[in-house]
């Protein structure tokens, strides 16, 4: 029995140092999702510069989870820490793709393909973000190109036809995103053709006003010079 004493107390101390990797790791990754959305919130700000001090927090938040759980596999891809680093993926992709930046890679980032590719699918929804908040001052060519990403995403996720287990859930999210892409393309279509009937609104008040001599308003009838004489 004092055999069984001992291989107890070696559990017992296995235990609480897993529950105390545990603890530090679900508190990095809150800390890690606050700091993703502060860098998000930025860059639709145009805040370059608290973009990137997030970015770099972001940066050191992850590494230190990875780093820290190395010895604990089964903790690192658990599901709070995965969902931490999804927003890691989300907010360097989104900041890039508004700037206009190459892409980091999934080994640049150091997160696996699955995380990397659900929190690619979450972009989609930033990036409509930012075509709205175009769209709010009229069409533009800017809209066009976020749209053509977002395009380019669902093209890229819709070919991930593997198993949930696999991908950890990508099909559902692929799915979320189609469904803002088609709203996102309405929205710009609707936009721009507002902007082609003010233009031929426009176009049609100044030939009408070119159209007409002096005008004058009399007893509410429209009068030219011409009718005068």
């Amino acid at each position: 029995m004092q055999k069984l004493e001992s291989i107890a107390d070696q559990i017992r101390h296995s235990f609480d140092a897993r529950t105390a990797s545990r603890d530090q790791a679900l508190a990095q990754a809150r800390q890690l999702t606050r700091a993703c959305s502060l860098a998000i919130r930025a860059v639709h700000r145009d805040e370059t510069d608290v973009m990137q001090g997030h970015l770099s927090e972001a940066r050191g938040l992850a590494d230190r989870l990875k780093t820290d759980l190395a010895q604990y596999p089964d903790l690192f891809y658990a599901g709070y820490t995965q969902d931490a680093l999804k927003e890691f993926v989300e907010a360097n992709v989104t900041c890039a793709l508004i700037r206009n930046q190459p892409l980091l890679t999934p080994e640049e980032l150091g997160v696996t393909g699955f995380t990397y590719l659900n929190g690619l699918a979450e972009v989609v929804g930033e990036l409509r973000r930012r075509t709205l908040d175009i769209l709010r001052h009229g069409y533009s060519q800017e809209a066009e190109r976020l749209l053509a990403i977002m395009d380019d995403i669902y093209s890229v996720l819709v070919t991930m036809d593997y198993p949930d287990a696999i991908t950890n859930g990508l099909r559902r999210q692929t799915d979320l995103a189609r469904g803002i892409i088609e709203k996102t393309r309405g929205d710009i279509t609707f936009s721009l053709r507002g902007e082609h009937l003010e233009r031929a609104i426009g176009n049609l008040s100044a030939q009408l006003n070119g159209g007409t001599s002096t005008v004058e308003k009399r007893s509410g009838r429209v009068i030219s010079s011409d009718d005068e004489n």
